[in-house]
């Protein structure tokens, strides 16, 4: 099974990746931990991405495009996966397909986690992390509804939209009822 996770900041996306990646048997696969593995590794493409990291930009797609294919290029991964935090454009899903293609893959579904904002404002303010303002968090999810929107559109054929409110059991089984059945 090869999955993207896709939803707002707060949606519930990494603990939904935990449950899902055992219940499914595929590892999951988060660019925040790839960025993070690979600075510490102080890796070519992890000294690239530090430079924009240090200034707060967005690491290029062709830094974080070429992390996420060496990590399913890994023999984990060439069965299956569960991304998380990649594509976030359709640039990036242009260049997973392209990588999919080469070693004569394709995804089996994007899952989008589907919260009210409210909700998800109220769930990162319980947080409590200095970073999560009220102000900050509603920019976020701006933000991320303004690059998502394209995405959404461009996954249509393969897009599982799950309701990802409610008790952390339940939104796993919507997602495990909804996806295609391996033949």
């Amino acid at each position: 099974m090869r999955l993207v996770l896709i939803g707002p900041p707060g949606a519930g996306k990494g603990t939904q990746a935990a449950l899902l990646s055992r219940r499914l048997g595929i590892p999951h696969i988060s660019t925040g931990d790839l960025f993070r593995e690979h600075v510490t590794r102080r890796t070519p493409l992890g000294q690239e991405a530090q430079r924009y990291l240090d200034t707060g930009e967005l690491v290029p797609d062709h830094i974080t495009g070429g992390m996420v294919r060496r990590r399913l290029a890994e023999p984990d991964a060439r069965h299956g996966f569960l991304l998380d935090g990649f594509p976030r454009t359709v640039p990036q899903a242009q260049e997973l397909a392209g990588m999919l293609d080469f070693a004569g893959a394709a995804l089996d579904a994007v899952v989008e986690f589907a919260v009210p904002e409210e909700v998800v404002v109220t769930r990162l303010l319980k947080r409590g992390r200095p970073d999560d303002t009220e102000e900050v968090i509603r920019h976020r999810q701006q933000v991320y509804a303004r690059q998502t929107a394209p995405l959404l559109d461009h996954y249509a054929d393969i897009l599982l939209t799950v309701h990802a409110v409610g008790p952390v059991g339940e939104i796993t089984e919507r997602v495990i009822s909804g996806l295609p059945r391996r033949t």
